[in-house]
């Protein structure tokens, strides 16, 4: 059977664009059709500038809204990340095969830095290595496919490129993963900078759909979404991207394509508010399953911990594997059991 592996990152409230482009398709498809994993990646948290308990907060929160999807514990598997030790053995074994340029060759350590030199912050050495991290997030469990974001693809290529290095170099130890993405919403941009993705490390704006918005949240940042100039509602992401993103809305919103919809549509309004209510809708039944599960605590947590134990029991094979091909000696315990048979 296919494994699947993919995680979201709480370092901010999660978005329409990772609802619309990832969890749904997780839900709906990955979950049903393969050996599926799905994780709240908090070690990527701290790269940058952060506060602990929000942090934490972000971490339930996400872990509970995976589940208020639809992602079903009896399908797949759902932890967190820091809960499951291989994760951070096998980031520094394939540190010692990624190299230098890899790293800073990465278009989100570029954008990221570069926003941090701005603040007058300092940039983090993690900043500079997670995507090795992620690699091993990928790796440690012989991941055939990563559903992904168009922007996250460039990481799973680097995943491939150290799984294939290493296995020439040491063994075969790693399977050679790929990357998917989805046809329609992979990226859902800014409504007020169509250029942008919708990002939930942006804090706060108008331009910014939260999974968990008031319905009148949602339709009055819908109704101010940047246009484009010219009066004609047409589909060209190109020359204008700002409609062409509510159409990419409501075409995953509604199961259309954005083309076909843009010609029921001769004036912008009746387009903002058709993609106000149908986000409303598509997050209803997430918002009403998000509050149920808060008033259960008990039962995430101990979907988290179950899931952190089998996580743990598919990834340390692989992972003890690599230490081996690399050349590191057992724990002297196994040396003594392995000598005694």
């Amino acid at each position: 059977m296919t494994r699947v592996f993919s995680g979201v990152k709480p370092t901010g409230h999660l978005t329409l664009g990772n609802y619309l482009g990832a969890m749904r398709q997780w839900a709906a498809e990955d979950q049903h059709r393969s050996d599926a994993l799905f994780c709240v990646v908090d070690l990527h948290a701290l790269t940058v500038d952060h506060d602990p308990a929000r942090v934490r907060r972000l971490s339930r929160q996400a872990a509970s809204l995976l589940l208020a999807a639809g992602l079903d514990p009896e399908l797949c598997t759902v932890f967190v990340q820091s809960h499951v030790d291989e994760h951070a053995r096998l980031s520094y074994v394939l540190e010692c095969v990624a190299t230098d340029g890899e790293m800073r060759r990465m278009i989100q350590y570029k954008e990221k830095a570069a926003r941090e030199r701005e603040r007058g912050g300092s940039v983090r050495l993690s900043l500079l290595t997670y995507p090795v991290l992620m690699a091993a997030d990928i790796l440690a469990y012989g991941t055939d496919e990563v559903p992904v974001g168009h922007d996250q693809t460039q990481h799973v290529e680097l995943a491939r490129d150290l799984a294939v290095r290493f296995n020439q170099r040491y063994g075969h130890t790693f399977v050679v993963p790929k990357a998917t993405n989805p046809a329609v919403a992979a990226r859902v941009m800014n409504l007020q900078e169509p250029a942008s993705k919708m990002g939930k490390s942006d804090d706060v704006g108008p331009g910014i759909v939260y999974v968990l918005d008031e319905p009148d949240v949602v339709r009055k940042k819908v109704m101010r979404a940047v246009t484009d100039s010219g009066r004609e509602v047409v589909y060209d992401r190109a020359a204008r991207p700002g409609l062409a993103n509510l159409l990419e809305i409501l075409a995953a919103c509604t199961g259309g394509e954005p083309a076909e919809l843009a010609e029921a549509y001769d004036a912008y309004g009746a387009l903002k508010k058709d993609v106000a209510e149908a986000v409303v809708e598509v997050l209803r039944p997430l918002r009403k399953r998000h509050q149920e599960l808060c008033a259960d605590p008990g039962y995430v947590e101990g979907v988290l911990r179950d899931g952190a134990e089998k996580a743990r029991a598919m990834a340390r094979p692989t992972v003890d594997a690599a230490y081996r091909a690399i050349g590191l000696l057992p724990p002297v315990a196994d040396t003594v059991v392995n000598a005694a048979r």
